[in-house]
């Protein structure tokens, strides 16, 4: 389990994003309705085994807020949930109207050695669907533990930029890098005793870590309407 957070938080660096800050809060001066951001993901968005407060959108509603911006973040995260089951609800979630997304999918499909081709065709589903209803995107990815094989660590990782690149959507390759690259002693400060869930104070580097690609992805929104 240690090798598999190793994994996690190693792979891809996350990007300053200051001049979207200020470019979002001009744009976001003209509107009078709050953005509708969904949250769609797995127990890592709901924030299983945290109090409300803790979680993963709570915590980044609160760090939008700090940046003054006028956000309403939904949680549509659903605990133990794989990228099949998000392309079975995605629909449903669409039918919400959110302004934008960020999609967090996949975790689940690694812990059970799903094929990366069947996650890949399942995310395509999902891509495919807030496409078309016009939903601005941010996918954010995960890193394969090595103990799979190089080959299924490749070509599951692989999947993220190859769907942001066909979709046009904002990608955060790794939603464990605000970790950075932590000792063993490190991780067990940051994450629940399961080894895999992040603990608040995990949560809270990572929301700061990925919060001004939220920050983008909003300003895309935004100016898109």
């Amino acid at each position: 389990m240690r090798l598999f957070i190793k994994s996690l938080v190693s792979y891809g660096a996350a990007r300053l994003m200051g001049k979207a800050i200020v470019a979002f809060l001009l744009v976001s001066q003209a509107f009078a309705e709050p953005a509708k951001v969904t949250a769609f993901g797995d127990s890592l968005t709901q924030g299983y085994g945290l109090p409300i407060e803790d979680g993963f959108v709570p915590q980044m509603q609160d760090w939008l807020a700090e940046q003054g911006a006028d956000v309403v973040l939904v949680n549509a995260g659903v605990s133990g949930d794989t990228t099949a089951g998000g392309a079975a609800r995605i629909d449903w979630s669409l039918a919400e109207k959110p302004d934008a997304m960020i999609i967090a999918l996949g975790g689940n499909d690694v812990l059970r050695g799903i094929d990366p081709k069947t996650s890949r065709a399942n995310l395509e589903k999902i891509l495919a669907a807030a496409t078309s209803a016009g939903v601005r995107v941010l996918l954010v990815g995960l890193a394969a533990p090595d103990n799979y094989g190089s080959d299924y660590k490749d070509q599951f990782q692989a999947i993220y930029p190859d769907l942001a690149n066909t979709y046009g959507t904002l990608l955060y390759e790794n939603f464990f890098v605000g970790l950075g690259a932590p000792t063993q002693d490190e991780v067990r400060q940051l994450m629940q005793a399961d080894g895999i869930h992040p603990n608040a104070e995990g949560v809270k580097r990572i929301v700061a870590a990925m919060g001004p690609m939220v920050v983008a992805l909003i300003d895309q929104a935004l100016q898109a309407d």
